[in-house]
């Protein structure tokens, strides 16, 4: 199918649209969905879920999983790719020995929502980490929470907040920035990249998901966890926070070569973060799992930042799909992370295909 008629078929305008759009592609080639329903309803009343579809034998030796939803609204990209991939054959196209396992909407809430946090207000790949020891502190965080999420969104309030975050900004690179925000928090569970106090319903899910299939006893597992908002508009940028001796990092580089960056060596879009899925899913499975973060950008850093500390305002007034502001915050996440273009659609198309392609071959050939 050429990229323009897949664009228009496989990209959805909202969560329930990309479920359907998801599920009947199954359906057309006989691929059984597994569905685990969210406990709340959507803001029309819809049912909200994870689905996952096993694609091949189901002993395969070596599985490749997409995954898309992490990040709630971001799902759009990674849910067009997988319908993509679907209708273009798939299927069809699987080497010997192997399976791919899609998972679609890993956040049906927050995709739902327009928003990126899950119904507990975490940010699900920050959500990864031990609960049983002692949570990690940040302390660039605690220094800026409230300019943050001001008390106001627009009007004085806001302004101040705003002036009081670019005075902290002037002597600081962008990158210093990001780690003081973006790496994690778990004090402020009503700011941003908040980890939570315990593993979310979609931290669970894919735990079950992962026992289901038995991905700890294939000989090799290979993740595509999509997401947009950081990076080069259109270009989906593979990113590993695997360690560097592992070798899984190996896997990883062979299937991808040198377009991986890597936070640690600095060389990503990216920076070093806390309790991320990657880390999640190759504890459960073990080293034989590679994961790799594709980040498809957008727009600069800022519209971005806004959107959630737009998303974070109407959490702590209480969501309501009909107020007037919420419907302008969520407009604005929705476009940062989601640009609703035939381009956009067809740049994240072609470069998922070329992905998803190379870690199919690359299993292949291994």
């Amino acid at each position: 199918m050429d990229i323009a008629r897949a664009a228009r078929l496989c990209f959805a305008a909202d969560y329930a649209a990309a479920r359907a759009k998801f599920r009947d592609a199954c359906r057309v080639f006989g691929i059984p969905v597994e569905s685990h329903v969210n406990p709340l309803p959507g803001p029309r009343g819809e049912e909200l879920a994870t689905d996952s579809a096993w694609v091949g034998p189901e002993d395969a030796a070596h599985v490749v999983a997409v995954v898309s939803g992490t990040h709630g609204v971001e799902g759009f990209c990674g849910g067009g790719a997988q319908v993509d991939w679907l209708l273009g054959g798939g299927s069809a196209a699987l080497p010997p020995d192997t399976a791919m396992l899609l998972v679609h909407a890993v956040n049906p809430f927050g995709w739902a929502w327009l928003g990126r946090t899950t119904e507990e207000n975490v940010d699900l790949n920050r959500n990864w980490v031990d609960f049983a020891e002692a949570l990690p502190r940040n302390e660039g965080y605690d220094e800026l929470a409230a300019h943050l999420v001001p008390a106001e969104i627009e009007g004085p309030g806001r302004d101040a907040a705003d002036a009081a975050l670019a005075a902290w900004r002037k002597d600081r690179t962008l990158h210093q920035g990001l780690r003081a925000v973006a790496s994690g928090q778990y004090d402020h569970p009503e700011g941003l990249f908040y980890g939570g106090s315990g593993p979310t319903w979609a931290r669970r899910t894919e735990e079950a998901i992962i026992d289901r299939h038995r991905l700890a006893q294939r000989r090799s597992v290979t993740v595509l966890d999509m997401h947009t908002g950081l990076g080069q508009y259109g270009y989906g940028e593979p990113i590993s926070h695997m360690p560097q001796e592992s070798e899984a990092r190996a896997r990883v580089m062979r299937l991808w070569g040198e377009s991986v960056t890597e936070p640690a060596r600095g060389n990503s879009v990216s920076t070093v973060r806390r309790g991320l899925s990657a880390f999640g899913w190759r504890e459960r499975i073990g080293a034989h799992c590679g994961f790799v973060t594709f980040e498809f950008g957008t727009f600069a850093i800022d519209p971005v930042i806004d959107a959630l500390r737009g998303e974070c305002w109407a959490r702590r007034r209480g969501l309501d799909w009909n107020d007037p502001v919420q419907a302008r915050i969520r407009h604005a996440a929705r476009r940062a992370f989601y640009p609703d273009t035939d381009t956009r659609r067809g740049l994240v198309l072609a470069r998922t295909r070329q992905c998803i392609r190379q870690a199919v071959e690359g299993v292949a050939r291994s």
